[in-house]
């Protein structure tokens, strides 16, 4: 019997796994998944992110990868243009955006080495109950073999699209229309900083990451996801060009190494994060539209989270029961102002009154500084809304 068991081993189950085990708990990871592989990704982890993989001691292994440190941001809507860099947190001011076949391996390795036992090839069918209705284990299938394990916990890191959320009858507690679509591709010799730019209808990024290649992803409204869909390449072009065009310049001097990707199912959604025996991590339990990029860092933070709130409390049901609780009050306290945002800048609109703002912004150093925090997640809102702020506009 394991202490706990974790479904899902990317960047929400892996670091939950390796955290508990650390506590000196036996746990158990599956994933259908074996490592190093891909999957769908903008991959960008912001400076709170970069913070944890410090703390865990995996950081060095991401910068040994290759992967290079995004220490300047640009941001263009309208005639604005911010530069700079986020101040940062725990003296980490580089955000990194390591491909997902790079950082999951290094995050199921960390875990690995805490001890963690990992099984590769994995699906899970069903969740064992005890006759109280508690979750006591998983039941699923091994490289085509049945297996049955149990544990006093079980958390779901599934994705958004979770079993284990389903199983488990998680509810959604806040659920939003989805508001874009989004196609990407990796360019090589393409040069670019982490920077966004911005239209009405459009939003594109450009991220740096290993092997010398740079991710340019194109952001459209949801409402065009049929039309996109029949011709995605001359759309991602189109949209490239005509929302960045100083991007869209420096495309024919380099070449794409990858298929286009792409995604129109950016849900947007809290589920509840616990019950008896049973907790979700990453996005399997709350899940919004990529074009923040908050997903890893913010799956670093619940791991942290609801390992904290466990402690040492694991064997004792009604310890447990209230750790859970408040794992699940402070995920949603922490992550619904994040979520607003997001929606916020998804809606793909532009109003006078942001950009006189940012206008404003861009005046200043400091505020710009303040701003780039606000995109990492380091900062709230009001921070920006100061003195020094409504004296320049």
């Amino acid at each position: 019997m394991f202490d706990v068991i974790v479904v899902g081993a990317r960047c929400a189950g892996s670091p939950t796994a390796m955290l508990l085990a650390r506590a000196g708990y036996r746990v158990l990871l599956l994933d259908r998944a074996d490592f190093p592989s891909d999957t769908l990704s903008t991959h960008l982890i912001h400076q709170p992110g970069v913070a944890a993989l410090a703390r865990w001691g995996l950081l060095d292994r991401v910068r040994a990868s290759g992967c290079p440190p995004l220490d300047r941001a640009v941001y263009e809507v309208a005639d604005v243009r911010l530069e700079g860099c986020s101040r940062g947190v725990d003296g980490q001011r580089a955000a990194y955006a390591p491909r997902r076949h790079v950082l999951d391996s290094i995050l199921v390795d960390g875990a690995v080495a805490a001890g963690v036992e990992f099984r590769g090839g994995c699906s899970v069918s069903s969740l064992l109950h005890d006759e109280a209705g508690r979750v006591v284990g998983v039941r699923g299938t091994h490289r085509g073999r049945a297996f049955t394990e149990q544990a006093r916990l079980v958390i779901g890191a599934d994705g958004m699209r979770s079993r284990v959320a389903r199983l488990a009858g998680a509810a959604f507690t806040v659920r939003k229309p989805r508001l874009t679509c989004a196609y990407y591709a990796y360019w090589q010799d393409v040069p670019a900083a982490f920077e966004s730019y911005e239209a009405p209808g459009g939003w594109v990024v450009t991220v740096p990451t290993n092997d010398g290649a740079t991710l340019v992803l194109a952001y459209f409204p949801q409402s065009r996801f049929g039309a996109v869909r029949a011709d995605a390449q001359q759309a991602y072009e189109e949209q490239i060009r005509a929302t960045a065009p100083a991007v869209f310049e420096r495309l024919p001097g380099g070449r794409r190494v990858e298929r286009l990707r792409g995604t129109g199912d950016q849900q947007n959604f809290f589920r509840q994060a616990t019950g008896p025996g049973w907790a979700l991590v990453g996005d399997a339990g709350h899940h919004k539209d990529s074009i923040t990029a908050r997903g890893i860092t913010d799956a670093f933070f619940q791991a942290e989270s609801l390992a904290r709130h466990i402690g040492d409390g694991l064997a004792e049901t009604p310890r447990l029961d209230q750790a859970l609780r408040a794992y699940a009050a402070e995920r949603d306290t922490a992550l619904a102002e994040g979520f607003e945002a997001t929606l916020s800048v998804a809606r793909l609109e532009t109003h006078e009154q942001r950009l006189e703002l940012l206008r404003a912004v861009g005046r200043d150093p400091e505020l710009t500084a303040t701003y780039f925090d606000l995109v990492a997640g380091i900062a709230p809102a009001k921070a920006l809304y100061t003195a020094r702020l409504m004296a320049l506009m």
